[in-house]
């Protein structure tokens, strides 16, 4: 009894490993012929469809998806097969067909492009669906979501308390190489600020690679040449030892990355410099002309070429970015030798080799615009409820594992992964650390090729495979990918790019990868929280946060230019299909900037107002109606050019002051060793009163500076793109500071909001000067005009605007002439009129470059 127990207790009950489905239907014949018969008594043994019911089943038979797989086949493209056959022509494939299929291709480099050479970013079907897609700069961007353009009110809550992803791969990278002595002086040539004019501290951090920095660039020529846009440049870490300190010190920034210097060289360097896709031609032309000097000058060789269509740059922003990469980012762990110390204070500071582990766990650590490399797995072989080990090991989510003990890594491995890929990524701990797999390739190896991700279709098939395997439905396999064998298929180099100013203002990160990777880290960045935003979204964070978005906020450049004529192009076409009564007032898309020269010759002698101001308390009068700058000889350029320049750094802004000899102009660039502060500056006694004393006359005829300012209405108004902004009276600011109601605001006629500019013959806007007494009384002189406006649901309403810097000095001086010392205030009244409105608003402008010292931060 007991061997008869022993044995039934040794019988599996398991159910077998595999069901066959006819040995199962004949096992249970005489129960489905049962079934079947009380069915068929039931209906009569009539089993044809009711004829209420047909409309209903006959959902099944899709006449149309049967056409298209008639078609597939007499085509030769089936449901496995991604690229169509070489001996079938093209032309006879539908476009639909044709189009999905090169776009599920995943090539190593380049985009895909349209039959007009229009490229297509990698993430253009995932965009396509969601995004209203417009044609600029030469790719299919996403504009926005769908809608009407609404919706900033959650963007902004969203940017406070979430985290947005941007794909950024229009951004552009060109590689330098050569000296550093030679590298450093082309960045002198085209570059503004030069990496010469930062501090000691600073400058060895951005050559060294620990830190990016960001200017713009020049054309090739003088001091004051035409700009092109805003550029991010970063150093290749260099091994070689610390020349400063004379030690045997590596350059913190990645220890070199595990790599070797090319050259042996000590001074030979690599530099990538980034620029946006609108500029991109013109400033691949001024960097190869600054090359192509500077070896003719020095004779040292300069290796300059792009990387377009080989890298990718995905924008993380908002407050939970840094976690976003935590759950997302797993790096792959390294040897003792070659770990990299990503908490750096100073480029000065050594890695510290003993180190055993590389943690980036806290983002307060982490200087700003820091340059972090590392090599991440692929974040598709990762589940949900499993978030890797090792963001459990560290305590915080941390996202970069200890080296120690390959058993602990190996959890974090999801289980579909097979048993051969399992052993393969055991071999990057201890087991492996005598070979050269860990030779690994990074970034800045683009051209010698690095390894595509694995297919997703072959990572499905595993998945199924495995699901099979735990369900027990099929036999245990042990087939092994054949993408999966290489170890540098499952991970991927990156670069991350902290983008913080350094005062405060903190965006995001930046991730930098290989164009094949975007597909493998989108998917798992939006499926883990990121909400996906366009170009239109981008815009409004720029504005919120203050900083200035190329290329809407640059007039300066080419790029802007080009963008305006192209919206007033897309507007005009518009108005022609509508009505003539139902058309609306026609502005300027492009701001008349000419009409600041006609200010500047004709406007000083009536931006003044006769009268006495004085404010409530009591003020001394002034009715003399001489300025500091009264007579202004302008050289007058026709057109809506911009003629003039921007002035993005103190120092720029400083020697234009100073070629005004004996003028006073109220103001103040921000200096960081200054000894007297703003606000001594501006209750300084002795400056009262020399507006009127002193030189009353000069000859202006250098280019125009302007400013970007920030605009806060006073009490109440909306400011729009392309809005005007005028020079008050001092009878305006009394009108709006005294008043409680707003019915006795300032208002201009209804036909001279009509005529304030008028569209010429040739198309070009000019500014009309008013003739009856009406009109001339509320007619007030631009200073300026708003480039981004107040972004609804926002609750810091401020606007962005580009003023002249002589017309907002002589406006501060007048009103800091009119009011006591101890009133003064650093904002400017200024006047803001939306274009399609007649009424004036009274808002506070506020300088930039009085706040901070240079103006070149862009998003």
């Amino acid at each position: 009894m007991a061997t008869d127990g022993y044995k039934r207790s040794q019988v599996s009950s398991a159910p077998p490993r595999k069901l066959s489905v006819q040995k199962f239907a004949e096992a249970r014949a005489s129960e489905l012929e049962t079934l079947h018969t009380v069915v068929s008594d039931r209906l009569n043994n009539d089993f044809r469809s009711q004829r209420s019911k047909r409309r209903r089943t006959t959902a099944y038979d899709n006449q149309a998806a049967k056409r298209r797989c008639r078609k597939k086949r007499k085509h030769g493209v089936g449901d496995q097969c991604n690229a169509l056959p070489a001996e079938k022509d093209d032309k006879n494939v539908p476009r639909r067909i044709r189009r999905r299929a090169e776009l599920k291709k995943n090539l190593h480099t380049g985009f895909c492009t349209s039959g007009d050479g229009t490229k297509r970013l990698r993430t253009h079907v995932w965009h396509a669906k969601r995004f209203t897609m417009t044609k600029l700069w030469g790719y299919y961007l996403p504009l926005g979501l769908q809608g009407r353009g609404r919706g900033s009110r959650a963007v902004l809550k969203w940017f406070k308390d979430g985290v947005f992803a941007h794909d950024a791969s229009y951004h552009v990278a060109m590689q330098l190489e050569g000296t550093e002595e030679s590298l450093l002086s082309v960045l002198r040539m085209v570059l503004v600020p030069s990496p010469s004019a930062r501090s000691e501290d600073i400058s060895r951090s951005i050559i060294s690679g620990a830190i990016y920095d960001t200017a713009m660039l020049h054309q090739l020529g003088a001091p004051c040449s035409t700009p092109i846009a805003p550029a991010t440049y970063m150093w290749r870490p260099s091994c070689q030892q610390d020349r400063d300190n004379d030690a045997s010190a590596v350059y913190d920034g990645g220890a070199c990355n595990g790599l070797e210097v090319k050259e042996r060289s000590s001074t030979f360097r690599q530099l990538w410099v980034w620029i946006h896709a609108s500029a991109f031609t013109a400033g691949y032309d001024t960097l190869k002309l600054a090359c192509q000097k500077e070896m003719e000058e020095s004779g040292s060789m300069i290796n300059f070429f792009s990387l377009e269509g080989q890298l990718a740059k995905l924008e993380v922003m908002g407050s939970k970015a840094f976690q976003l990469l935590q759950r997302t980012l797993c790096p792959v762990t390294r040897r003792k030798d070659h770990t990299q110390a990503l908490k750096r204070h100073s480029a000065a500071e050594a890695p510290d080799d003993s180190q055993s582990k590389t943690i980036l766990e806290n983002e307060e650590d982490i200087p700003s615009h820091a340059v972090l490399s590392l090599r991440v797995k692929d974040p598709r072989m990762f589940i949900e409820k499993r978030k890797t080990a090792c963001a459990s090991d560290s305590g915080s989510a941390s996202i970069l594992a200890d080296e120690q003990g390959t058993e602990d890594k190996e959890h974090a491995v999801s289980g579909i992964i097979s048993d051969k890929k399992k052993e393969l990524l055991s071999l990057m701990g201890s087991e492996l650390e005598g070979t050269s797999m860990l030779a690994e390739k990074n970034l800045w190896d683009v051209n010698s090729g690095i390894s595509p991700p694995v297919e997703e279709m072959v990572l499905c098939q595993e998945r199924y495979d495995q699901n099979k395997k735990f369900f027990c439905l099929d036999e245990s396999s042990s087939r092994v990918l054949h993408t999966s064998t290489n170890l540098q298929c499952s991970s991927c180099p990156v670069l991350l790019l902290k983008n913080d100013n350094g005062r405060g203002l903190h965006i995001g990160w930046s991730v930098i990868l290989p164009l094949s990777w975007v597909r493998a880290f989108w998917i798992p960045l939006v499926s883990k929280g990121a909400h996906v935003i366009g170009l239109r979204e981008r815009h409004w964070i720029s504005c919120d946060v203050g900083l200035p978005c190329f290329p809407l906020d640059f007039p300066d450049c080419s790029a802007y230019l080009c963008l305006k004529e192209t919206e007033s192009t897309a507007s005009n076409v518009k108005e022609e299909l509508r009505p003539p009564a139902q058309r609306p007032l026609r502005v300027p898309i492009l701001p008349p900037w000419n009409s600041i020269q006609v200010s500047l010759r004709e406007g000083p002698t009536k931006m003044r107002n006769a009268e006495t101001f004085r404010l409530e308390n009591g003020v001394r009068s002034n009715s003399s109606s001489n300025s500091e700058c009264d007579n202004y000889d302008v050289t007058f350029c026709p057109g809506n050019l911009f003629d003039g320049f921007v002035a993005r750094t103190s120092f720029s802004l400083t020697n234009f002051l100073n070629e005004f000899q004996g003028c006073n102009l109220r103001l103040c660039p921000h200096v960081t060793d200054k000894t007297t502060s703003f606000t001594r500056f501006m209750r300084d006694e002795s400056k009262l009163g020399q507006g009127q004393n002193g030189i009353t006359k000069f000859s202006y005829k250098h280019k125009l500076c302007f400013v970007r300012v920030f605009l806060h209405a006073y009490k109440e108004g909306f400011f729009e793109e392309g809005a005007v902004v005028c020079a008050p009276q001092v009878t305006d600011i009394s009108l709006w500071t005294r008043s409680e109601s707003f019915d006795a605001v300032l208002q201009v006629p209804q036909s001279a909001v009509t005529s304030y500019f008028k569209e010429q013959s040739s198309g070009k806007w000019e500014l009309q000067l008013p003739e009856d007494t009406v009109s001339r009384e509320s007619h007030r002189w631009p200073i300026g005009f708003v480039t981004t406006g107040f972004v609804r649901g926002s609750k810091k309403t401020v606007a962005q605007a580009f003023c002249e810097a002589v017309l907002l000095a002589h406006i501060r001086g007048e009103q800091w002439d009119m009011m006591p010392v101890k009133r003064r205030r650093k904002e400017i009244y200024v006047l803001v009129r939306n274009l399609r409105s007649s009424a004036y608003r009274l808002a506070l402008a506020t300088i930039v470059l009085e706040d901070q010292e240079e103006d070149v931060e862009f998003l």
